[in-house]
């Protein structure tokens, strides 16, 4: 576990990155977690006394990196930009959980499933993430059947999102 002191910053204008709190990497530090790595890599760990797992690590370029601070992490550290934030990290290589339920379903689909099957892992994980986010069995299950839909229709997790924010919109 590699433990050192960070500034919570926050992009203002920055493509997709706008407004998002974030804290950077030395070079150093990936160094160490990661000897010579250069793309995305999750780690666990604590900011100040909360537990974080799962979260990605984001190449900036030279080495650098960052990870995002996102809106429970800040609740949880009850801190905000330019504050100081005691970390403790370690690569995370626990496996990262799916969807029974999704797997189940897609079995039923074949077109779904080979399309499913050609996405990423990190790709699929935003479907297994949306479905399992999930507060009901009925949202839950209205997530499956959208998923079952976008993915037999060869859309990836932000297409189909957007495709049914559209269908919803015109009805």
């Amino acid at each position: 576990m590699i433990t050192f002191s960070a500034v919570l910053q926050k992009f203002a204008s920055k493509g997709e990155k706008t407004g998002w709190t974030y804290i950077e990497l030395p070079v150093e530090i990936t160094e160490s977690l990661k000897p010579g790595m250069r793309q995305a890599f999750r780690v666990k760990g604590k900011l100040d006394n909360f537990p974080i797992k799962s979260v990605s690590l984001i190449p900036m370029g030279e080495g650098t990196f960052i990870m995002a601070i996102n809106a429970s992490m800040r609740k949880g550290i009850q801190k905000e930009k330019d504050a100081i934030v005691q970390m403790s990290l370690e690569v995370d290589d626990d496996p990262l959980p799916e969807s029974a339920d999704l797997l189940a379903c897609l079995e039923d689909d074949p077109n779904a499933l080979d399309f499913f099957n050609q996405l990423t892992r990190g790709h699929q994980n935003y479907f297994y993430n949306w479905i399992e986010s999930a507060k009901t069995p009925q949202t839950k299950a209205d997530r499956i059947a959208k998923s079952i839909k976008g993915l037999a229709m060869g859309m990836g997790y932000g297409e189909m999102i957007r495709y049914f924010k559209n269908q919803n919109s015109e009805s």
